[in-house]
C-alpha cells in the first residue's frame, strides 16, 4: 500500500480527512469487538495514519496557517 501525501493538502482538507479516518477507525474497532475482521493489520496502520495527519496539522498550526 502506497503511503498518502499529506504535506500538498490545506489545514481544513487535514483536519476533514482525520475526522473521516477517526471515523472509520472507530467502525473498525466496533468490528474488531464483533470479530468480523479480514485484515487486523488495518487497525495499526489507521492509527499510524491518524497520527500522521495530527503530525502535519500541528506543524501547520504552528506556522500559521488558517483553517479556512
Amino acid at each position: 500500500m502506497k503511503k498518502p501525501n499529506y504535506k500538498d493538502l490545506s489545514l481544513a482538507e487535514l483536519v476533514a480527512k482525520r475526522s473521516e479516518l477517526k471515523q472509520k477507525y472507530m467502525d473498525l474497532r466496533f468490528q474488531f469487538v464483533v470479530g468480523h475482521v479480514e485484515n487486523p493489520m488495518l487497525k495499526r496502520s489507521m492509527r499510524r495514519e491518524i497520527a500522521a495527519l495530527n503530525t502535519f496539522i500541528r506543524q501547520k498550526e504552528l506556522a500559521g496557517v488558517s483553517a479556512e
